[in-house]
């Protein structure tokens, strides 16, 4: 990306978060605000996600048959099925259908499937008047805009925006303004449209195979009136709709209201096995009696394939077809509550789960102007419902746009130089935070030298024209003496100690933060321990987060190889960094061989993770003597479920720790340091501001501390094993 590129996509973002994001940001906290107490108040939140989990991998695996038998059931019960290879297909079918009625006015409930195949554009050009009746997609029908999110497609339009729409669109007598006025003037004009339907169109939450139902989950009744007002009846459904029966229905109805919008049930829960028996209703002729049969309904069921096979032969892109279409990826995203789907997606599917959409339909290429907003910090992972590795999705589409690009003229000069396994044509901002562990290191040889240089005139410009680091940002400062030389002097071990736990140095405990090293020394000595230490290892975090996997891969092996003799000695290997204890479990799954990723994961564990309990057993302190410290627990940490450990160990020690509730802190790596998304990450941590001003803090991840030290335009904070070790002592004297 160059740095008029990048200035671009910074341009545009700007441009989003003034347009939609006071909207978008309101909106989707109240959505997660009754999400997360609908879910806390479900006790089988859990099973019910392992249980639609399961049988979305069943479904998806026997895709196939499952089509042929709603194929056979549609049939035997008077309906068609047409399976369309791609979106024209489908939408000819349609047409076609349309014709043969000699039909003029079409209605059609919200349907993301519809929109991704541009139906109603395609109506519309064919002659046809095409209603939109979802509120939520008529609006943005009328604005002639592209939907912002997957479950409210206005939702980053205000009332007032929504009002000056429709005002100028019908000019009513009164001029519309409340809520209740605009719902009120929505439903009158749409059921009128819906008296004239020649057709009805709605896209389905699921189908059933085996009894070829269609099921429409929904908060306005509009989809059930677009099925069943208008003779005949259309519904478009991705093939990955399909499940088996009504049996496997359950949990999906328990999970999918709650994830979108935090009800218990949605308003409608509609299950139609079309062509349905009501009769077919003249509005012409009101006082004519309503025959109790009638033969005249129609029913076409078109499953639209549009590049799902072989997403379901993909074995990165297959969870994809796992979504519900629930949006709680979505509103999970500390990134996506800013700026919505226009910046954070695509023409139609957005956020976290849209690159792995509109990778699987149009290609990785096609996801260059949002995929990299995914940061992967994981905290969509426990929101979704069905478990999508979201996160992992994210990243295998920006190592395929990686090895997907064209080398420029130097880059067979630059390709030699560079430590990383990636092929020619990376980009040179994603090829710099990926190769950070070269660059600390680097830096550090030449320490104190490299932070004067840092400091010189112009050299902010010079990083920003080149690698794109924001020159708003202020880097830390290389350590003059790193923690391994600390180290090398002081080797010492308590006496009474007969157990051995070796230390894990990270990147930037070595070269940057020694003094957690330290600290986190001199805590397990006070506690008896005895100490070895990891040579300086990259975990891969650096070039998995750029999308750079081979060598991220490589980095994985050598860590492996590293703690291969500590974890097969039954000896703790204990992490300071966050980020990397996260990535041990749960991506080097992805990267290293089963038993070996099992191993690292059973043989590793967070600091405060490992002496929470040490210190819990020997303390007898009362609770608030020690004073009021906020906890910012870094986010991969929260979702790994390791943040309560560090809770516990500080309220050993007498301190009243509150924790910080936002979804990310913004800065998320190399994220806020690029220049194209400093606005963005700032914008995201001013949610977090707030609650970390004018207070104690400690922060357990390097990039969350950067981002404080911004926000708050103070010193950093600690690492809580900082201020453990430091009460510990304390209270050992």
């Amino acid at each position: 990306m160059t740095e008029e590129s990048r200035g671009q996509t910074a341009a545009h973002i700007r441009d989003v978060m003034t347009t939609d994001g006071a909207a978008v940001n309101e909106q989707i906290r109240n959505l997660n605000a009754n999400r997360y107490e609908s879910v806390a108040a479900f006790d089988d939140y859990e099973t019910c996600r392992e249980r639609a989990r399961e049988i979305k991998e069943r479904a998806i695996e026997n895709l196939p048959t499952l089509i042929e038998t709603v194929t056979e059931q549609v049939e035997a019960n008077g309906g068609h099925v047409h399976v369309a290879t791609d979106g024209a297909a489908a939408n000819r079918y349609v047409q076609d259908v349309l014709d043969e009625q000699a039909g003029e006015t079409v209605v059609k409930s919200k349907s993301m499937t519809t929109e991704e195949i541009g139906l109603r554009e395609h109506l519309a050009e064919a002659g046809a008047d095409v209603f939109e009746t979802d509120l939520g997609e008529f609006v943005i029908q009328l604005a002639e805009e592209s939907p912002s999110h997957i479950v409210g497609p206005s939702l980053h339009k205000s009332r007032e925006e929504i009002a000056t729409l429709f005002n100028e669109q019908f000019d009513p007598d009164s001029p519309l303004e409340t809520p209740a006025e605009l719902t009120a003037f929505a439903r009158e004009y749409l059921g009128e449209r819906m008296k004239e339907a020649d057709l009805g169109i709605t896209g389905a939450n699921f189908v059933l195979a085996e009894s070829g139902s269609v099921v429409l989950v929904t908060n306005e009744g509009n989809a059930r009136k677009s099925a069943v007002v208008p003779d005949t009846h259309v519904a478009v459904a991705g093939i990955e709709k399909l499940i088996p029966s009504i049996e496997e229905l359950h949990p999906f109805l328990e999970l999918i209201a709650r994830s979108a919008t935090g009800q218990d049930i949605a308003q409608y829960v509609s299950l139609l096995t079309p062509p349905v028996e009501s009769p077919t209703l003249d509005f012409d002729r009101p006082d004519q009696p309503i025959d109790a049969t009638d033969d005249d309904r129609e029913f076409h069921l078109v499953l639209l394939d549009n590049g799902r096979t072989a997403m379901r032969e993909d074995p990165h892109l297959r969870e994809t077809l796992y979504c519900i279409r629930c949006g709680a990826c979505l509103n999970s995203c500390a990134n996506f509550q800013q700026v919505g789907g226009h910046a954070f997606g695509g023409d139609t599917y957005t956020g976290g789960i849209g690159t792995g959409w509109v990778a699987g339909l149009d290609g990785p290429d096609a996801t260059a102007a949002f995929n990299d907003l995914c940061t992967s910090c994981s905290r969509c992972v426990p929101n979704c419902p069905v478990k999508i590795d979201i996160p992992w999705i994210n990243t295998v589409v920006r190592d395929r746009r990686n090895n997907g690009n064209t080398p420029d003229a130097v880059d067979h000069l630059i390709d030699p130089l560079v430590p990383d396994q990636e092929s020619t044509g990376l980009d040179r901002q994603k090829r710099f935070f990926g190769n950070i562990d070269t660059v600390l290191r680097l830096g550090s040889a030449l320490a104190p030298v490299s932070n004067w240089a840092l400091s010189l005139p112009g050299v902010d410009r010079l990083l920003e024209s080149t690698v794109g680091i924001d020159r708003r940002r202020s880097l830390p400062q290389l350590a003059t003496e790193t923690f391994r030389s600390w180290w090398a002097d002081h080797h010492e071990d308590p006496d009474s100690a007969d157990t051995t736990v070796h230390l894990f140095v990270d990147l930037y405990t070595n070269y940057l933060y020694p003094e957690r090293g330290k600290a986190a020394v001199r805590l397990l000595r006070e506690l008896d321990l005895s100490v070895e230490v990891t040579p300086v290892l990259p975990s891969g975090r650096a070039p998995l987060s750029q999308g750079m996997i081979t060598t991220a891969t490589k980095q994985a092996n050598e860590v492996a190889e590293a703690l291969e003799s500590p974890i097969a000695a039954d000896e703790p290997v204990l992490v300071i960094e966050p980020s990397d204890l996260a990535l041990f479990r749960s991506e080097y799954s992805k990267l290293l061989p089963t038993e070996t990723a099992a191993k690292i994961d059973a043989g590793t564990a967070g600091i405060l993770e490992y002496v929470s309990p040490l210190i819990k057993s020997h303390t007898e302190i009362e609770s608030g003597t020690s004073g009021e410290i906020v906890f910012h627990s870094n986010c991969q940490q929260r979702t790994a479920g390791f943040e309560e450990p560090t809770v516990e160990a500080l309220e050993a020690l007498g301190y009243d720790v509150r924790t910080t509730d936002v979804e990310c802190c913004g800065m998320a790596g190399s994220f806020g340091y690029k220049s194209q998304y400093y606005e963005l990450s700032m914008a995201v941590g001013d949610d977090l501001e707030p609650q970390v001003a004018d207070t104690d803090v400690l922060a357990s991840g390097t990039s969350c501390v950067a981002q404080i030290g911004s926000l708050t335009d103070g010193d950093e904070p600690l690492h809580p094993v900082e201020l453990v070790e430091r009460a510990w002592a304390e209270h050992r004297s």
